[in-house]
């Protein structure tokens, strides 16, 4: 491996396959795939053969602990863990005891909250076990998505929707996005690509991170503020986007006591994950007018339950976890895994999307 300190990111929009690895192969990538076996956007990894890069192979897919010849896979010293399947928390730290010669776990997704666990921060840190994730993937639609809700409440399309349905010539004013601003809570991958984005509306943009010197320099970045000045991006902003992942420290970030920081006519975005935000306290700040509205792609429960308010509210856009999900998405995100990082590990390179299991992103 390249020597630590070389992080390197996979970016759908700016990177191409196939640059920034060469050389000749100095080990093989013997493949454990913990995913489900009619996943068909894994297809080209199942399949092996020539869709492989080469010195790589795949030994078992499974979705489970017990679809797994453990004896077997023992004997043939797999080293490398694929995983997609959506329950694969109980099952991994498992697997990955059960396997010492596996050192690298990759992730088909962006967010890894739904693999993390105190049993896998400590089986990857004693075994010395690399994990990487599929950031850098998703985060163009999520901006596109990020825009057009900012453009539903600015231009009310709600109102236009009612007003055309009632045939009524209803001419009313409306807001620019020019000149507004925009906090973005988490700016990472998909925080950065909304605030591109942003930016070219001609908005502001005030990013909130826990490493503030990462983005001291970003063009995109008016101003960047570390975790204690929450209550202030939020006093300021007039798009208040969720970008975070969940980790232990972002769940309830966006608390009763932030959003009642709020700027008058505020909106609410949320890309992230649901449970960062204070669902109760989200909902009483819409009814009462706080909040100007709310976009929510995550919820704290999903499938979003009947009987919550939000459904009911007039003033929240929802959407079913899947501005993401494009027709190719998932595949894209298996692409990026065997056409980028598979061929740096078999040449003993960096690889792309390391992950800090135990901060969780």
């Amino acid at each position: 491996m390249d020597p630590p300190g070389a992080d390197a990111y996979w970016n759908r929009e700016t990177s191409k396959h196939g640059e920034g690895y060469s050389g000749k192969i100095v080990k093989e990538a013997k493949i454990v795939c913990l995913s489900d076996p009619d996943d068909k956007d894994n297809e080209p990894l199942y399949q092996g053969g020539d869709n492989l890069p080469e010195g790589s192979s795949v030994l078992a897919v499974g979705a489970t602990l017990e679809d797994f010849d453990l004896e077997a896979l023992k004997e043939a010293q797999p080293n490398v863990v694929f995983v997609s399947h959506p329950k694969a928390r109980g099952p991994l730290p498992d697997l990955l005891e059960a396997l010492p010669s596996v050192n690298w776990v990759h992730a088909r997704s962006a967010g890894v909250d739904f693999l993390t666990s105190d049993k896998l921060s400590s089986i990857t840190a004693q075994n010395n076990v690399t994990v990487t994730n599929a950031k850098g993937c998703f985060s163009s639609t999520l901006g596109e998505y990020t825009m057009m809700a900012c453009s539903y409440f600015a231009k009310d399309l709600p109102r236009l929707l009612k007003n055309k349905k009632a045939k009524d010539w209803d001419r009313y004013d409306v807001l620019e996005l020019r000149g507004a601003t925009m906090g973005i809570i988490g700016y990472g991958d998909i925080g950065r690509a909304c605030a591109k984005l942003a930016d070219a509306y001609g908005m502001d943009v005030l990013a909130l991170r826990r490493n503030t010197k990462k983005s001291l320099y970003d063009p995109y970045v008016k101003e960047v503020f570390g975790l204690d000045r929450l209550n202030e991006l939020m006093s300021k902003s007039d798009y208040i986007l969720v970008a975070a992942p969940l980790t232990e420290d972002t769940k309830g970030l966006v608390s009763a006591e932030a959003i009642s920081h709020s700027k008058d006519g505020s909106v609410i975005i949320n890309v992230g994950r649901g449970p960062i935000i204070d669902e109760e306290a989200l909902i009483a700040a819409l009814q009462d007018g706080t909040l100007k509205g709310a976009a929510m792609d995550v919820t704290t429960i999903e499938p979003l339950p009947k009987e919550s308010p939000l459904w009911e509210l007039e003033n929240v856009l929802l959407s079913p976890h899947n501005m993401d999900k494009t027709a190719t998405f998932a595949k894209e995100a298996t692409e990026m895994y065997l056409y980028e990082n598979v061929p740096r590990y078999v040449r003993g390179k960096t690889l792309l999307n390391p992950v800090d299991v135990k901060a969780g992103y």
